[in-house]
């Protein structure tokens, strides 16, 4: 790790005053564990998980969570586990219990890819160096996307509560030098493109303040799958966040997004305005995944992700219909 100023930040005021430039500082595991092996290096890094950002309140119809609320208080909380099951779910699948209750909501928004080469400094990597080259491309790739992938970059975004939170609808909200704003959390992440270095879309200086997580009867139907190579503390080979409203045995609405496969949360309206008034049937929901896996772009170690990711979804889709107990 290399030399770097501290300090702590009394407001948020204060913190965006003196954010440009500067690491944001959390729960730190993500970003301490970065500094340590050299692939970030910050000069300054700016303390703000003294802020009072922690609340997390049902209010004017959503579960309203602050950017400081640690994933073990927003996991357990009560209004969370009925209003929007799937975030729960989706934040106890990830990490450990120690690791849960020191992360913050605002730090897993910002989580970093857990691409091997991003972490390897013996390699080239377009996220850690712009322009320097992506080893990935012709390594080995089972962790890695086969959705939004270029040909800079095929990290696999490696948050599930992201694709949670994608799949409700959440709103990002950010203060930063001109103010404040929210961020629909679909805009909040970058495809990699031709600039892979440029991950999310906040300016300079931008903090974020909190989550808002629409609250419906869609949101309460809500579930997580994660399919990963052990039971816990693996990341996503492929996940599904999905959120289902059947009347009459029909689909009335439906909402999913995937994990582990793309270089985002991903998620396509297509396949999800393809079940509408459809049955809630496992063909109904399989033709949703087919659509959702259009344009996947495998490489050799991870091709078995396509009828993964298909197979998740499903399974996902017929939890939230109440179709598997």
């Amino acid at each position: 790790m290399r030399l770097f100023t501290f300090q702590r930040a009394a407001s948020v005021d204060e913190a965006i005053a003196s954010g440009a430039g500067a690491a944001f500082l959390a729960g730190g595991t993500n970003l301490v564990d970065l500094m340590k092996i050299e692939v970030l290096n910050p000069e300054r890094v700016l303390d703000v998980s003294r802020l009072d950002l922690a609340k997390i309140e049902l209010r004017e119809g959503a579960l309203q969570i602050g950017a400081l609320a640690s994933n073990t208080a927003v996991a357990e909380h009560g209004d969370v586990r009925r209003a929007a099951p799937g975030l729960s779910e989706a934040l106890l699948s990830g990490a450990s219990p120690q690791l849960r209750n020191a992360a913050t909501v605002g730090g897993n928004l910002l989580q970093r890819t857990r691409c091997a080469y991003y972490r390897d400094l013996g390699t080239r990597c377009n996220k850690r160096e712009a322009g320097s080259g992506c080893d990935a491309l012709d390594g080995w790739t089972r962790m890695h996307a086969i959705l939004g992938v270029s040909d800079k970059c095929i990290a696999a975004h490696p948050s599930d509560m992201c694709v949670a939170l994608y799949a409700l609808d959440a709103t990002v909200r950010v203060r930063g030098p001109a103010g404040e704003r929210e961020i629909p959390i679909g805009e909040l992440h970058l495809l990699p493109g031709d600039h892979p270095e440029r991950e999310f879309s906040l300016q300079p200086a931008e903090l974020i303040t909190g989550v808002r997580v629409p609250i419906d009867a869609l949101a309460a139907r809500s579930r997580y799958v994660k399919v990963r190579d052990r039971q816990s503390y693996a990341f996503a080979l492929a996940s599904c966040a999905a959120a289902v409203q059947v009347e009459g045995g029909a689909v009335q609405a439906a909402r999913f997004a995937l994990g582990g496969v793309g270089t985002k949360p991903w998620r396509v309206p297509e396949a999800e305005r393809s079940m509408q008034g459809r049955p809630a049937t496992r063909e109904t929901f399989a033709r949703a995944a087919e659509i959702a896996l259009r344009g996947a772009t495998p490489r050799r170690d991870n091709a078995f992700k396509v009828e993964l990711a298909k197979r998740t979804a499903v399974r996902g889709l017929m939890l939230s219909a109440g179709a598997l107990s």
